[in-house]
């Protein structure tokens, strides 16, 4: 069941240098499917940045130096690598490319509006123990009001549908 929900994003100004606020528009939380959809998408989408970021450089470092870093210094890089992708494009955008393709959006619950790179962050770290834990985040959203995952809770954050744009 998706459920819609009011935003109203703060002011426009307008030419004239008077301000006022937008008409509230209804959005419709994305449902739990199309989001699962969209995060398995994301994962095959990570192996080819997790290549790039943390492969390659880990062999160059052992075929040229012999070195192997320690276990946790590879998690701690991956956590990083992974982090700056997801933060860029939500707080850029609030959408990374699977999410793109999947006309889902990040947004703050209340106003609406794109997050801010700390909440943004947030929402990041949250949804580690929320996938590592058996996945408990996620089945959060089975029991939730409003669907969301648990990190998006505990965040104040919600991944809304996009309309569909019409073809030009």
């Amino acid at each position: 069941m998706n459920q819609q929900r009011n935003t109203n994003p703060a002011t426009v100004v307008p030419a004239g240098g008077q301000s006022r606020p937008l008409a509230p528009t209804q959005v419709e939380l994305a449902g739990l499917r199309r989001r699962l959809a969209s995060m398995l998408y994301e994962s095959m989408l990570l192996l080819g940045v997790l290549a790039l970021t943390f492969m390659v450089p880990y062999l160059l470092l052992g075929m040229f130096f012999g070195i192997a870093p320690p276990g946790g210094l590879a998690w701690a890089h991956i956590f990083v690598v992974l982090g700056c992708y997801f933060v860029w494009y939500w707080h850029r955008r609030g959408q990374t490319l699977a999410m793109q393709t999947w006309r889902l959006q990040i947004v703050d619950a209340v106003t609406g509006l794109p997050l801010g790179g700390g909440r943004s962050w947030l929402r990041y770290a949250l949804a580690w123990p929320s996938v590592l834990l058996g996945g408990v985040g996620l089945l959060w959203a089975v029991f939730d009001r409003d669907r969301q995952f648990l990190h998006d809770r505990l965040a104040g954050s919600c991944v809304v549908l996009l309309p569909v744009q019409p073809k030009r």
